[in-house]
């Protein structure tokens, strides 16, 4: 296999790329279903429907496309995903009516969680082990940039009768970056030592260290894992990986349910419940965004030098803390601004420290736990229950709001937050600091400690 000789960055960013597209795709309905509602005159439900069709579709796209990368490569399914971008994003923009909006985002679902489930892997098999936590972090960073892209597109079309078509269709434009730009990218070197490309895959790594030592050791260890065969459901609920497949359910499930999409989908209509006007709300939108990056590039600097748990925990307190001043801030809201200015900066911080913590963290450690013959598989099955909690907590939302009111429902969401701590302590492995291969070995080691304990009588 040719492998064209990039720098490090030039891989990151475009291996990441498509985390903008998550956040463009998901973010820029947010304030886009302000104006569809109206022009279309869709229910309650449509509403619901039109904002969650992308998480339909992710979980489509998790559940095909994360594993196939196991037989076909990384690469050649992030090229297929851009495609499908380009695709849902010029029908979105072009979609007569309710039915064809919907199925168009569906579609745009299939890129998302196809990106969702191959872009952590790619970035994690991509890094070295000292860097692993911030390069992988870089999808958050996209995530989160893409979604400030899509909070200023609102805001500076929302004045144009037909804004929120162009809103929806500017996908198109970093789809096609993205497929250009995937076209040279290199694959992963654990995927080509799988094929027997080991020349090729040193190559690669040659790329991210000039010590030939350290290249050579990896690929060593690589190799010796890559031996194993390519596993299938067996393996994934096997006594291998069931540390690992726990630990990413439950981190998948409770990243959804602390609440956080329902925040960045409604955020505009939290705002303007709390007294805020439509215009108002959407540039208090850009500020968050622009926040939002900041912080999460916060996260990618500091991640490999702070314990993944560590962050989990201190995460889920600043989320669960503000989630409950946020609500208090609601209830207040309407005898005067101090409740609704409450409510907007509690908002505000519990985003950032979502950003900063469950958002990169969730994803980079599914990313890199599972052993290297179902890594596909396993993350794939990590990225199918987020986008499930995902889908189940987002169209849900409206009608509670509306049976529960603005601020108790978060009241349930906070709790969620507190609960994820225990689990946190109870189920997840440390990673930080660790070789791909360090980590399976441990789980071999684990496996192979339970098979050899005695039986009691």
């Amino acid at each position: 296999m040719k492998v064209h000789k990039l720098s490090a960055g030039f891989i990151y960013f475009f291996g990441a790329l498509g985390g903008l597209l998550f956040g463009y795709d998901t973010g820029v309905i947010s304030g886009a279903i302000l104006f569809i509602s109206k022009q279309l005159t869709l229910t309650k439900w449509q509403e619901g429907w039109v904002v969650s069709a992308v998480l339909v579709g992710a979980i489509l796209g998790a559940a095909v496309i994360g594993p196939m990368s196991d037989r076909f490569g990384r690469k050649k399914l992030l090229l297929l995903s851009s495609i499908i971008f380009l695709v849902g994003a010029v029908w979105s923009g072009l979609a007569p009516d309710f039915a064809h909006l919907v199925a168009s985002r569906i579609v745009l679902g299939l890129a998302v969680g196809g990106a969702s489930s191959l872009i952590p892997t790619y970035l994690s098999e991509m890094a070295p082990a000292d860097k692993r936590g911030g390069v992988a972090s870089l999808f958050q960073m996209m995530i989160m940039t893409g979604i400030l892209v899509a909070y200023i597109s609102n805001y500076l079309l929302q004045d144009l009768t037909f804004g929120w078509r162009i809103m929806l269709a500017l996908a198109a434009l970093p789809a096609l970056a993205l497929f250009f730009g995937g076209l040279v990218l290199p694959e992963s070197p654990r995927y080509l030592v799988r094929r027997g490309d080991n020349e090729a895959a040193r190559e690669v790594l040659a790329m991210f260290s000039k010590d030939e030592k350290m290249v050579e050791a990896e690929l060593g260890d690589i190799e010796l894992q890559a031996a194993a065969k390519t596993g299938g459901l067996s393996d994934l609920f096997g006594p291998l990986s069931r540390p690992v497949l726990i630990m990413a359910m439950g981190l998948a499930i409770f990243q959804q349910t602390m609440g956080c999409n329902t925040v960045l989908y409604y955020a505009p209509t939290i705002f303007t419940d709390i007294g805020f006007g439509v215009s108002a709300a959407l540039m208090a939108h850009i500020g968050i965004g622009i926040f939002n990056v900041i912080v999460t590039w916060v996260a990618v600097m500091i991640m490999d030098k702070i314990d993944r748990k560590k962050m989990l925990i201190y995460g889920a307190w600043g989320m669960g803390i503000s989630l409950i001043l946020m609500s208090v801030g609601m209830q207040l809201s309407g005898t005067g601004k101090f409740g609704s200015y409450l409510a907007a900066i509690a908002l505000t911080i519990y985003i950032a420290f979502f950003s900063a913590t469950w958002g990169p963290v969730m994803w980079v450690m599914i990313g890199e736990s599972f052993p290297l013959n179902i890594r596909g598989l396993g993350n794939s099955f990590g990225a199918v229950v987020n986008w499930t909690a995902n889908t189940i907590v987002s169209l849900t939302f409206p009608p509670l709001l509306s049976a529960f009111g603005t601020g108790n429902l978060f009241y349930l969401y906070a709790v969620m937050c507190f609960i994820s701590i225990w689990f946190v302590h109870k189920f997840t492995i440390e990673t930080r600091g660790r070789s791909l291969e360090q980590i399976e070995a441990s789980l071999r080691h684990r496996k192979n400690h339970l098979n050899d304990a005695p039986v009691a009588n």
